[in-house]
């Protein structure tokens, strides 16, 4: 399928911001705002970093319940739309969303807490993943949490691997066609989105990489975590093979 290296700095934009802003519903990002914030162990105020954001759905979200949220993402399209959404919601003055690579963090040991949702990461290759967990890192206080999305996790995503499935919501059907490299530990996909109100149609490649539990175990441990606990889904139970997600609760080491 021969997605290009960084097909992630234009990936987002188009039907695929339709269809990530209808695509889970409003009962998905409650649990996660609540699995985040009891992890998070987010007191009033706190300074929360969401990276890479997407359309702010958590962002907004957690900007709701008291927190001071801090989005980053690479697609102006989906801060656009967090933006505006954002204001809709009445909390634009307690979320700020920046536009820059998921690398590119400003802030120096300074926020309370940050989260990578959405199954965002193993885009940017095992050096570049590295990268983004270490600038994580030097964006928390010493004791700062960290939680992580890695439900593209092995054990996870190979007992229900399939090569093609689709989606259909509001009228935007997301077809997937995937193929698994063993060689490299990459998983390439060609996605086709087509919404049917006017026949609009895209197709865009993507790739991304497979770690098991024990290698994001390991890469927190490099980047300047502890590793705190693995949790099998939203709903807090110990992660397993086979379970439908991975989410990883990692403490900032202190000097």
């Amino acid at each position: 399928m021969n997605a290009r290296p960084d097909w992630w700095k234009d990936f987002f934009s188009g039907l695929v911001v339709d269809f990530w802003r209808i695509a889970l519903p409003a009962s998905v990002t409650l649990a996660e705002a609540d699995f985040l914030e009891r992890h998070l162990r987010l007191s009033p105020g706190a300074r929360v970093l969401d990276v890479p954001c997407g359309h702010g759905r958590l962002s907004i979200e957690l900007a709701r319940r008291g927190y001071e949220v801090l989005g980053v993402d690479i697609s102006q399209e989906l801060l656009d739309a967090a933006g505006t959404d954002a204001a809709a919601s009445g909390v634009a003055g307690s979320v700020s969303f920046s536009h820059a690579d998921m690398r590119d963090l400003a802030w120096r040991a300074e926020l309370d807490a940050a989260f990578c949702a959405g199954s965002s990461f193993g885009f940017l290759g095992d050096a570049g993943d590295a990268e983004f967990l270490a600038a994580v890192a030097a964006t928390l206080r010493p004791g700062g949490r960290f939680v992580l999305d890695a439900s593209k996790v092995a054990e996870s995503l190979f007992p229900a691997f399939r090569e093609r499935h689709e989606i259909e919501k509001d009228g935007i059907r997301f077809e997937a066609e995937n193929v698994y490299d063993p060689r490299r530990g990459w998983i390439e996909n060609r996605y086709t989105i087509t919404r049917s109100r006017d026949g609009a149609s895209e197709t865009k490649r993507a790739a991304h990489r497979v770690y098991t539990a024990s290698q994001y175990c390991g890469m927190l441990a490099a980047a300047g975590f502890e590793v705190e606990a693995l949790f099998g889904s939203t709903l807090g139970e110990d992660f397993r093979l086979g379970s439908p997600q991975l989410f990883v609760v990692a403490v900032a080491r202190k000097p």
